[in-house]
């Protein structure tokens, strides 16, 4: 008999993988007829890991989202999914235990059947507590495992930890290649291991496309026995996202695996849609290096859904890496040479930080240190001249146990800044809080809302939830829309607010778009902290760098003419939508 292969779409993943938005509510209602329609999907990731947080900053309420989207595959008997982070639930800190609880209980009753569980350093302490919770809930509980490539992440490293999960009671077991640097037969074998010692243990496995090994991957987990596969379509698929259905469908067709048919005309329909879901808006967002794969990721081991903001970044380092070395009379470097060097900075000083799982958070940390390191050696410098607190949390093991070994270099550092390492159970650093957060909502007389969905979105996303009641980032949103659509089409009229009138009469004022720590002047001149008052700068030019907790963001600037005004210094923090200085065309 054949062995049957099932389809699951990732749709949230294509557009996290893609850019920095999601579809709207009304958009994802549009699209769910059609993808039903396509006939051949078993299941559907329709939220979690990033999505609601990005619907709160455009100004919608995640849970409108989740429950109108859910629904329509409920009533069509297909199984829908959600990216769970373990620890940081579906947010990129540490959750309180008390929220992790209720986020099951709220996502179950919105139509969400399986939790997708994962934690980034791979410690099953932060994964076992979320199956009992999700079971409790009455969802699946799918304990995953991140996969990567080093001496550390072996195959037997992946069978001992599918075994302890399975152990805790998980359901499922799904493989999270989410660099898709998971070499074929590797992964292979650690499906056939899982589904000989356990048979009715239901095997997933989600790669992306970026290095190239995905659809190779995909035959041969089909092959030791996967139960579903993640795919992507068009025009969405490939590049740094995942393979399209229609490839894997026809791939296992031949080797003589049982697939459902496709209907084409409902796939034409769907990626028609989405295509119209780029054109409305989303596309601003989008990075057109997303759309490309790449085989020097497979070195680097760094997942296709964070190229975007490496991209960026190496964008205003570069300018000031070549500016220093201009002002040096040394050679400068392309922005390639840059690429290649950070890239084999991250595999210099990945095994030397513990070998972290290149998956968000911990993808971010790691780069983060690596292009500060090149920075830094550019101007003679020592490496590890600034490593953020965030990345010492993980070090420190605050985030759980790091699979590999530190080097001696870093644990001399820690030392050195008297910091203490922490080998305790992650989740008693973050005491409950749903009580705070109740007693805000009833003096605020804010409705707690169907299921408790309220009390989860605010106790989870609290500054997005904060911003989304007020308004805020509904304004703050079609701002930097408009910017956006400025910068591509090169408009320069935007609209001023008032305050700029009488602060700085015939001034623009150049607003962050992320919430981090202001860095000046990417140029390594040690007298440079800050630009002097009525420094000339063009449109399109990076103004400044913010470096948020997972990346180092250019801010560009949008008119021609003078700086007349800082206010935000070197080294200080900014949220997200306020001013950082004034351009006086």
């Amino acid at each position: 008999m054949k062995k049957e292969i099932k389809f699951s779409l990732v749709y949230r993943d294509m557009w996290q993988s893609s850019g920095k938005y999601v579809p709207r509510k009304d958009q994802l209602v549009r699209i769910a007829p059609a993808i039903i329609d396509m006939g051949c999907f078993a299941r559907v990731e329709t939220n979690g890991g990033a999505s609601e947080q990005v619907n709160l900053l455009y100004g919608e309420n995640p849970n409108d989202a989740v429950r109108a989207f859910t629904k329509p595959f409920n009533e069509a008997g297909i199984q829908t999914h959600m990216l769970d982070r373990g620890l940081n639930g579906i947010r990129m800190n540490p959750v309180p235990a008390d929220t992790r609880r209720l986020m099951y209980k709220v996502k179950k009753a919105q139509g969400v059947d399986i939790s997708r569980i994962f934690c980034g350093l791979n410690d099953a302490r932060n994964i076992i507590p979320s199956i009992k919770w999700a079971q409790e809930a009455g969802m699946i509980a799918q304990a995953t495992m991140c996969m990567t490539y080093s001496d550390v992440h072996t195959v037997d490293y992946y069978i001992n930890l599918a075994e302890e999960l399975i152990a805790a009671g998980a359901d499922e077991i799904c493989l999270k290649d989410m660099a898709g640097i998971g070499r074929p037969a590797q992964l292979g074998k650690i499906v056939h291991a899982i589904k000989t010692a356990h048979p009715e243990v239901i095997v997933q496995y989600h790669g992306h496309s970026g290095p190239g090994f995905s659809v190779a991957s995909m035959l041969e987990v089909a092959k030791a026995g996967v139960d579903y596969l993640d795919v992507a379509m068009e025009p969405l698929s490939w590049g740094m996202i995942h393979p399209d259905v229609i490839t894997i469908q026809a791939m296992l067709k031949d080797a003589g695996f049982l697939v459902p048919d496709i209907n084409m005309k409902a796939y034409m329909e769907a990626r028609s849609l989405t295509q119209n879901f780029i054109d409305d808006f989303l596309g601003y967002f989008i990075d057109d290096r997303n759309h490309l794969m790449s085989s020097l990721l497979v070195g680097s081991g760094l997942p296709g859904g964070m190229m975007g903001s490496l991209m960026a970044d190496l964008k205003g380092v570069h300018v000031g890496i070549n500016s220093y070395l201009k002002g040096e009379n040394k050679p400068e470097i392309s922005e390639d040479e840059l690429l290649i060097m950070l890239f084999e900075e991250v595999q210099y000083i990945w095994p030397k930080m513990g070998n972290p799982p290149l998956v968000t958070p911990f993808s971010q940390y790691v780069k983060n240190v690596a292009l500060m390191n090149v920075m830094f050696m550019i101007k003679g410098q020592p490496r590890w001249s600034m490593i953020d607190n965030n990345t010492w949390g993980m070090i420190l093991g605050k985030a759980g146990k790091l699979p590999g070994k530190l080097d001696d270099e870093i644990i001399a550092l820690a030392k050195k800044n008297n910091f203490e390492f922490f080998e305790g159970n992650p989740q008693d650093n973050y005491p409950d809080e749903l009580p705070k957060y109740i007693a805000e909502m009833e003096a605020n007389g804010w409705n707690r809302g169907e299921d408790d969905e309220e009390l989860f979105e605010f106790a989870m996303h609290e500054r997005q939830y904060r911003d989304y009641k007020s308004g805020e980032a509904k304004r703050r949103f079609n701002k930097e829309l408009e910017t956006a659509i400025r910068e591509k089409y090169s408009k320069k009229s935007v609209e001023v607010p008032d305050l700029r009138i009488l602060k700085y009469p015939n001034a623009e004022p150049i607003e962050s778009p992320y919430s981090g720590r202001v860095i000046w002047e990417l140029d390594f001149s040690d007298h440079s902290i800050e630009p002097i008052h009525g420094k000339k700068i063009q449109e399109n030019d990076i103004l400044c760098t913010v470096q948020t907790n997972y990346a180092l963001e250019p801010v560009i600037n949008f008119v021609n003419g003078r700086i007349v005004g800082i206010e935000k210094k070197q080294g200080d923090l900014v949220r997200k939508g306020e001013v950082l200085a004034y351009v006086q065309s």
